[in-house]
């Protein structure tokens, strides 16, 4: 058990390092190619961030446990819209939200967020299913870049820094092929010491995926909207969690469960979570949509959802 809980901690640390190490290598990837700043969190930033989603789903799709995925991308979602969002706001002192691409994104996140809870209703998340949101992931991002006036931005950079930005371009793409390699040795790594701890602590593995995998992955989205809260970049808050989300719930689940379907025949695992996944979808919608902002006492409700959240993961099972 020990030897388990030593590679789950070293597994989850190396997650977050090499996330974040790759986060920022394709962020830079993403400016060189003259992408605006919300398109590169959406896009860039938060696939980036999903992939140790993805290394974890492929994993547990292989060793034929994919309900560790679903736990791990239902819980990873209440954390990025209750508190990666929470503590962005409180460092940031409040976080807007005008933009027309913000406002209609906004209900896209969470329609996709609720959608895996209804298509698993009965009890089975198929490979049509997983077609399906795959195919919602693409729709998406044929949306988003259709026109250029969505995505497009031209940073005035005179042709000696060009030169410069792409030797940089180079570096960071061997860069982000390194930090592949280390996420996906940190996915098996989860996977192996999360089946291990299960049986250890006799808990159920879609608990451990839903409080402490769900935590783990999301830490690099946490890291971003936080960094990016203090660097003033708060556009960029909204496209990484709203990315996030999307990435997760469609191109990681279909993919995941094209591989191995995902069946769950009892859903008490999933019931706290699905219920809280729910409530913070609204309110996020709620607080984006309402004077086009998110305050600070709104980002104290949405931490305070989290909590209790956790509270009733731990003491409801």
């Amino acid at each position: 058990m020990a030897l388990s809980i030593f590679i789950f901690i070293v597994s989850c640390a190396l997650l977050f390092y090499s996330g974040n190490f790759l986060v920022g290598a394709i962020m830079r990837m993403a400016r060189f190619l003259g992408w605006r700043e919300f398109v590169v969190a959406f896009f860039a930033m938060a696939f980036a961030g999903s992939i140790p989603n993805l290394f974890v789903g492929i994993n547990s799709a292989i060793y034929k446990i994919p309900q560790l995925s679903f736990g791990d991308v239902v819980g990873g979602n209440v954390i990025d819209l209750t508190l990666a969002v929470a503590l962005a706001v409180l460092v940031a002192k409040g976080l807007t939200a005008e933009t027309k691409i913000i406002q209609r994104s906004s209900i896209f996140t969470i329609a996709v967020a609720i959608l895996p809870l209804l298509l698993i209703l009965d009890g089975n998340l198929g490979r049509g299913d997983g077609i399906l949101l795959i195919s919602i992931f693409f729709f998406y991002i044929f949306w988003l870049f259709s026109k250029e006036e969505r995505f497009k931005k031209v940073y005035g950079d005179n042709e000696q820094e060009a030169v410069k930005e792409f030797r940089v371009f180079i570096k960071d793409l061997g860069k982000t092929i390194l930090s592949l390699i280390l996420l996906l040795a940190a996915a098996v790594g989860i996977v192996e010491s999360a089946s291990s701890l299960a049986v250890s602590l006799n808990l159920s593995l879609p608990l451990i995926g839903i409080l402490i995998v769900g935590f783990g992955n999301a830490l690099p989205e946490i890291y971003f909207a936080v960094a990016s809260a203090r660097k003033g970049q708060l556009q960029m808050i909204l496209g990484n969690l709203m990315g996030a989300v999307i990435v997760s719930a469609t191109l990681v689940l279909g993919i995941v469960a094209l591989i191995c379907p995902i069946e769950i025949t009892n859903f008490s695992p999933f019931a706290i979570a699905r219920i809280f996944l729910i409530i913070s979808a609204l309110f996020f919608l709620f607080f984006v949509r309402t004077g086009r902002k998110i305050t600070r006492k709104e980002a104290l409700f949405l931490l305070g959802i989290y909590l209790v959240f956790v509270a009733c993961e731990i003491l409801i099972r």
